[in-house]
């Protein structure tokens, strides 16, 4: 069986119900994947991070339960259990999980970036944000700016969301 399509299955299980986080995680696993590939990332980090794309924001629930809210600082401490439970369940390598975890733990830290599996994802995920929340264009262009960092994900942002000529 394919480890990234159960971990894609076992989150639909996981999000029953709730469409719009269901649509969230697989816009985010979509490009992270793409970003992945078109930045020629080795097969395992790859691999990684397809499964930390899809399990990102596994902590939203609970901190939603825990706190009423779904603060990232709440989804960073709530979402490494509820992975690596998941994870070792679909028995997903130990150093895998161990990585998938601590990349939960800090993707909504955006200072001192390490690996391009967090790069890629913090990427991935802020181009979907954009479009959720609505941003408009100038805080489109502090976040290419203060963020994106690989060639693929500016290439991404700017196809996007192009910048509006004055």
């Amino acid at each position: 069986m394919n480890t990234v399509a159960a971990v894609q299955a076992a989150m639909m299980v996981y999000d029953t119900g709730d469409v719009r986080r269901i649509n969230h995680f697989l816009k985010v696993y979509a490009l992270a994947k793409a970003i992945g590939e078109l930045e020629n990332l080795p097969p395992e980090t790859q691999y990684t991070l397809e499964i930390a794309a899809l399990t990102h924001d596994i902590g939203i629930r609970n901190s939603e339960r825990k706190f009423q809210s779904t603060a990232g600082e709440y989804q960073q401490v709530e979402g490494p259990p509820e992975a690596r439970i998941m994870l070792m369940a679909l028995s997903v390598e130990q150093a895998v999980v161990d990585r998938v975890c601590w990349l939960i733990a800090h993707h909504h830290t955006y200072r001192d970036i390490q690996g391009a599996d967090y790069q890629i994802l913090v990427e991935a995920d802020f181009l979907v944000n954009i479009s959720e929340d609505d941003l408009g264009a100038a805080s489109i262009s502090a976040i290419e700016q203060s963020i994106f960092h690989t060639a693929t994900g500016k290439a991404f942002l700017q196809a996007m969301y192009p910048p509006v000529p004055h």
